[in-house]
């Protein structure tokens, strides 16, 4: 794993350039990362391109062993372009038209704002694309237009254009969005607007609201796949192209990013949002917040890493802690331990202006200092650099991973439609898949995302969570994914609309039926301070986010029953054996989930047929290249690692303390 770390030549007076990059030499890092919002500096005035002063800065860092991560600087456009071209800008859900300022204020849609990237990325790819110091290109900076939805008339018109492509005329559209539903049926697709809550008395059509969140997710990754082309036909192969993503979080599909050589992500855990594990688990938060990126991001071309990645205090947080002192080193060895290509820090240099003074980097304000991440840093690049001289990579993957490997099935388009429409403000569908998560890695089960078109045979195990938007085919795959001998695990929510987000004209969820051989008989929710009971194994576990009561078909038995409320004794969980393998249908969701967890490792260990470890609160463990990495994000407790004993301790203690590291090798 190589270590790396931002810097802004052009935000910085030339003298200190030189000393600089000389410090992030010294400090032990391999790469910097260049140019990502300098659009001003390269292309001054339209057509006037100007790269001395970037070829300068290219040559310190070579000279200094540094490769260079060079950047297209769409995110974050000129003055003179805006201004001259203000069709380029977005507008807003309330209709103000963003201005010049900030960043992401520039519309995916705009073809003008498109064909002005056009050149600078060509002069960039003419004058470093065959340049052996260049290591790889990043293409904008988290795009996202930050959460703001673009509601201008060149996004409008994009998605009309989109519209007609996927229904081809407009009857169908009006099928499809149930416009005969409070008389909204459209004559034709120039009448369609975006659909826009604030403009309308009540909310939105939901499948319009549904078609928007693709279109958006399909054109930021147009957007990245139109400069990834343009790169691609210009740089050497020895240059990869990504970008880079706010964890999954943020409203795009990076599964779309298919023309991309891998996809990275960027990582805070601290900003006033975490809380953890112990009494300062905010300072660290839990393992899943790295944890399911990497496995996320990986899955879509076999590798990622952390294009940036917190160095300390930040300034844009809820709230904006220090974070627990070995907590970045911390962070560092799980990225390490999951497989991450590389980490770049961000930043060098805490900035003197602007809008994020407040945001630490390797160095304090003087420009020399180490802060206290840039310490955690150093040390970690060190200690890897021993790791790496005294250890030969593994090439075979533990027999005990490769057995339980496990795939969650995902796609955006059910979180959208879920969160859409909730029916209880409780309901999170990124919580409700990452508990799912949570509880495998807590198991030391191996994760990987699919998608529907996948090889589901490659896996023992597959867990389909609140999967709300199926088809026949899907249907069809699961049934023979579990009939030849897999073991399927299906929560609740699953197939209560077809692709079109119909309700299907059948009882409640009716392909469960032949599935996993149960009727839904109606779900329900309970107020905040309302717990109901589910009784699994002589244990009862409250919920009262989400609740399916099930009948069972013959041969299908109930596992968990629901032990109070009028439904009393009705199945929360059932199960049937199918084929060689089963079906597990969880139809109750917990806050705690341990529910949840315990049905889990039963049907693991069962299939498995040996028991396993489930790893306390706040330890994770992870396995690269024949080495074991276990890590504890608990904040007030330590915690002690079970090794074999032929096991050998390449660095740390067995007994880990708050924000310990454990390297081992067997």
């Amino acid at each position: 794993m190589k270590l790396g770390v931002y810097y802004y030549p052009e935000q910085w007076p030339r003298k200190q350039w030189d000393r600089d990059v000389k410090n992030i030499a010294s400090m032990g890092f391999q790469f910097t990362h260049y140019a990502e919002f300098a659009w001003t500096f390269m292309e001054p005035e339209e057509g006037k391109f100007e790269f001395g002063w970037l070829d300068e800065a290219v040559d310190l860092a070579a000279k200094n062993g540094l490769k260079v991560i060079m950047c297209t600087p769409s995110a974050a456009p000129p003055i003179w372009l805006t201004e001259k071209y203000p069709e380029t800008l977005i507008q807003n859900v309330d209709g103000l038209v963003q201005q010049h300022g900030s960043r992401e204020h520039c519309s995916w849609s705009s073809m003008k704002y498109r064909a002005l990237n056009e050149k600078i990325i060509l002069e960039m790819a003419k004058r470093y694309g065959n340049d052996k110091r260049i290591w790889g290109w990043q293409i904008d900076n988290e795009p996202s237009h930050y959460s703001v939805e673009d509601y201008s008339a060149v996004a409008r018109a994009r998605f009309i254009e989109w519209l007609k492509v996927k229904y081809t005329n407009i009857d169908k559209l009006n099928e499809t969005w149930g416009t005969s539903f409070w008389s909204i049926r459209y004559q034709n697709f120039e009448q369609i607007r975006i659909p826009n809550s604030n403009e309308i008395p009540q909310q939105a059509n939901p499948h319009a609201m549904l078609d928007f969140r693709r279109f958006n997710a399909a054109e930021c990754a147009d957007f990245i796949s139109f400069q990834a082309k343009i790169l691609k036909q210009k740089v050497s192969k020895d240059q990869w192209v990504t970008t880079n993503f706010m964890g999954q979080h943020i409203p795009n599909d990076p599964f779309l990013n298919k023309d991309l050589d891998f996809v990275t992500f960027t990582s805070y855990p601290v900003a006033g949002y975490a809380v953890g594990f112990g009494e300062n688990g905010y300072r660290v938060n839990s393992p899943s917040f790295n944890g399911f990126p990497h496995d996320y991001f990986r899955s879509i071309k076999g590798t990622t890493a952390i294009m940036e990645l917190q160095p300390g205090q930040v300034n844009w947080g809820k709230y904006n802690p220090q974070p627990l002192p070995g907590a970045v080193r911390l962070w560092l060895y799980q990225a390490f331990g999951q497989g991450s290509a590389f980490v770049c820090a961000y930043r060098y240099r805490q900035p003197l202006f602007g809008g994020e003074q407040y945001h630490y980097g390797m160095t304090t304000p003087d420009g020399v200092t180490p802060s206290p991440g840039a310490k955690e840093y150093i040390q970690t690049i060190k200690e890897i650099a021993e790791l790496k001289a005294k250890f030969k990579p593994a090439k075979e993957y533990p027999a005990q991973l490769t057995l339980s490997k496990t795939a969650i099935l995902y796609n955006r388009d059910n979180i959208w439609e879920t969160n859409y429409q909730r029916q209880s403000y409780q309901w999170n569908a990124q919580f409700h898949i990452t508990k799912y998560y949570d509880a495998l890695r807590s198991l030391q089960v191996p994760v990987d995302f699919i998608e529907e078109n996948a090889d589901f045979s490659k896996y023992s195990f597959l867990i389909v969570p609140a999967y709300q938007l199926v088809d026949e085919a899907l249907v069809a795959k699961l049934q023979k994914f579990a009939e030849k001998g897999g073991q399927l695990i299906i929560t609740c929510r699953f197939a209560q609309k077809d692709k079109n987000a119909h309700l299907w004209e059948a009882q409640f969820q009716a392909p469960l039926k032949k599935l996993a051989g149960v009727n839904v008989r109606f779900f329900d929710m309970l107020p905040e301070d309302r717990y109901g009971k589910v009784a699994y194994q002589g244990k009862n576990y409250e919920w009262n986010n989400w609740a399916e009561i099930l009948d069972n078909e013959p041969g299908t038995n109930t596992i968990a029953t629901y032990f109070d409320q009028y439904y009393k004794t009705s199945s929360a969980i059932s199960q049937k054996k199918s084929g060689k393998g089963s079906v597990t249908y969880i139809g109750v969701e917990t806050d705690a989930f341990k529910l949840e967890k315990s049905v889990i490792k039963d049907i693991y260990e069962k299939a498995l047929s040996r028991p396993l470890e489930e790893l306390p609160d706040g330890l994770d463990i992870n396995y690269r290249d024949g080495l074991w990495v276990a890590t504890n994000f608990h904040s007030s407790e330590n915690r002690k690692v079970s090794l074999s004993p032929k096991a050998k301790i390449l660095l740390g203690e067995v007994d880990l303390k708050p924000c310990g590291v454990l390297v081992w090798t067997e």
